[in-house]
C-alpha cells in the first residue's frame, strides 16, 4: 500500500514566534500577547538564560532566609524547615525534617549535575589535556589545603575543630557569576581556569564529605549500594540508555547510600560519573543523515527521526546537564539557601562570632586562604614547567580570580550542617554560618575589585 508524503511543516523563524502563522489555535501563554506574558513571563525567561542569574537568585534567597529568621515571624522559620516529613512503604519508613529532605535528597540532584560536569571535563574538557589541567588542578589543591590549615591554626583542639572542611569549598555559581559581570574583559581561558578549578574543588569537597563527614556505617546497606552501583555500571557497559531505568536505579542507590551512613549526595555524584560523556551517534554521520532528510522537507515521522538524531549526536552528559541545570540552579539551590542560610542574629551571637575562633578561621580561610593557596600553587606549577597560565591572563588577574574562588557559600553551608554534633552544635553551626556568609561576601567584593583593576580593558572600535 502506497503512502502519500505529507507536506513539510513550516517552522517559525520570526524572533517573535507569537506572531507566526504556524499557530493553528491560540499560542501558549509565554508566546501570547497577554500583558502578564509580555511584561513578566518573557522577561523572566530571558533573565534565566543569563550567566549570573543563578547567583542572583541564590543571593535573593539567602537574604530572604536571613530576613525571615530575624523577623517577627522568626519562629515559623524553624517551624517550616523543621517540619517532619515521613514516607511509609510497608514496614519501611523514612523519617526526616523538611530541611534534611532538601539537604540529603534534592541536593543529590545538584551533585548529580556536578558529577556530569566532572565527567565531561575529564573526557573532553580541560582535565583531558594534562598540560592545561595541571595549573587549575594545582590551584584547586592549594585552594583547599591552605584554608584548611588556616582554619586548623585558629581552631586546633577547640570545639569547632571539626569544621576544617568548611573554608575549602568554592561555589561555582557565584564565582563564575562574578566573572560574568565583567563580560568580554575576562579572557575565555581565564573563565575555563576558574570553572575547572571549581570542579576539581567540588570533587575534593565530595571526597571530604564521604570520608570525614560520614556517620556510623551500616555494612548491609553499604553492600547494597555497591551492588546497585555495579548494576548501573553494567547497564552503562551494555549501552542501556533508558531514562526511567536509570531513574529507578539512581533512586535505589540514593536510598541505600542514605541508609548506609555515607552522605546520600555521594550517590548523585556516582550516577553523574557513570553517564557517558561521548555521543551515542557519530556527529558527522548524524549531520549527514539530517541533511539527507531535510532535502525535500520533513514529514512528521522524519521530524521525529531528526529530533532523535540531534539528541543522540550529543553526549548524554551535555544533554542531561542542559535538562537538569535549570532545576538544580533555580529550584534546588534556592531552596537549600532558604532552608540553611537563616541565622537568628542577636547582639550576643554577633559579639560571640566577632571573637570566635570558628568564625574567624572560616572568614580568613575563605578570603586569605583561598587567594594565597590558589595563587601560590598555580605559581609553583607554572614555574616548574608542569603547567601554564591561562592565555591572556597575568598574575594580577589570576590573583583576582583566586580571590573570587573564596566565595564558598553553597558547599560551605552544606558542610557546616554536617560538621558539628556536640552539645553546642547549634551555636557552633550559627557561628560557622556567619563566617561563611561574611567570608563569601568579602571574597566576592575583594575579588571583584581586583579583577576590575587588572582585567584587560575592552578595545575601542574607534
Amino acid at each position: 500500500m502506497s503512502s502519500t508524503r505529507s507536506e513539510p511543516v513550516p517552522v517559525p523563524t520570526s524572533p517573535e514566534p507569537w506572531k507566526s502563522p504556524i499557530w493553528r489555535s491560540q499560542p501558549t501563554f509565554l508566546y501570547s500577547r497577554k500583558p502578564l506574558a509580555r511584561y513578566v513571563g518573557r522577561p523572566a525567561a530571558e533573565f534565566l538564560k543569563i550567566e549570573p542569574a543563578a547567583g542572583v537568585v541564590l543571593v535573593v534567597c539567602a537574604v530572604a532566609a536571613m530576613l525571615w529568621a530575624n523577623s517577627p515571624w522568626a519562629a515559623s522559620y524553624e517551624g517550616v524547615w523543621g517540619l517532619d516529613v515521613s514516607i511509609h512503604v510497608g514496614g519501611f519508613e523514612l523519617h526526616h525534617s523538611l530541611r534534611e529532605w532538601i539537604n540529603d535528597g534534592l541536593m543529590a540532584v545538584f551533585f548529580f549535575v556536578v558529577g556530569m560536569e566532572i565527567k565531561s571535563e575529564i573526557v573532553s574538557g580541560e582535565l583531558r589535556q594534562v598540560r592545561n589541567a595541571v595549573a587549575p588542578v594545582a590551584g584547586a589543591v592549594g585552594g583547599m589545603a591552605v584554608p584548611a590549615l588556616i582554619f586548623a591554626a585558629f581552631n586546633a583542639g577547640g570545639p569547632g575543630a571539626g569544621g576544617w572542611g568548611i573554608p575549602m569549598a568554592t561555589d561555582i555559581a557565584f564565582a563564575v557569576g562574578v566573572l560574568a559581570l565583567f563580560g568580554s574583559r575576562i579572557p575565555s581561558a581565564a573563565k575555563v581556569f576558574l570553572l575547572t578549578l571549581a570542579i576539581v574543588d567540588d570533587l575534593g569537597a565530595i571526597a571530604v564529605i564521604a570520608v570525614f563527614y560520614t556517620d556510623d556505617l551500616s555494612m548491609p546497606w553499604l553492600a547494597a549500594a555497591g551492588v546497585i552501583l555495579a548494576v548501573a555500571i553494567g547497564l552503562r557497559v551494555l549501552n542501556v540508555w533508558s531514562g526511567p531505568v536509570y531513574l529507578v536505579v539512581g533512586v535505589a542507590l540514593w536510598l541505600a547510600t542514605l541508609e548506609s551512613g555515607i552522605h546520600a549526595t555521594v550517590a548523585g555524584v556516582a550516577m553523574g560519573l557513570i553517564i557517558s560523556a561521548k555521543p551515542l551517534l557519530d556527529p558527522d554521520a548524524a549531520h549527514a543523515k539530517a541533511q539527507e532528510l531535510a532535502k525535500q522537507g520533513l514529514t512528521v515521522e522524519e521530524t521525529e527521526q531528526l529530533v532523535r538524531l540531534t539528541r543522540d549526536a550529543q553526549p548524554p552528559t551535555h544533554r542531561l546537564q542542559h535538562e537538569h541545570h535549570p532545576f538544580s540552579s533555580f529550584v534546588v539551590l534556592p531552596l537549600f539557601a532558604l532552608a540553611n542560610a537563616g541565622v537568628a542574629l542577636s547582639g550576643d551571637l554577633l559579639a560571640t562570632a566577632a571573637t570566635s575562633a570558628l568564625t574567624l578561621g572560616i572568614v580568613v580561610g575563605l578570603v586569605a586562604g583561598k587567594t594565597i593557596g590558589i595563587t601560590a600553587a598555580t605559581w609553583i606549577a607554572v614555574k616548574t614547567g608542569a603547567g601554564r597560565l591561562p592565555e591572556g591572563t597575568g598574575w594580577p588577574l589570576l590573583t583576582g580570580i583566586a580571590a573570587v574562588a573564596g566565595i564558598g557559600f553553597t558547599v560551605a553551608l552544606f558542610i557546616t550542617e554536617l560538621a558539628f554534633h556536640s552539645g553546642d552544635a547549634a551555636l557552633l553551626t550559627d557561628e560557622a554560618k556567619i563566617g561563611v556568609l561574611v567570608g563569601s561576601v568579602a571574597a566576592a567584593l575583594i575579588g571583584a575589585a581586583i579583577v576590575a583593576t587588572t582585567a584587560p580593558r575592552r578595545r575601542s572600535d574607534a
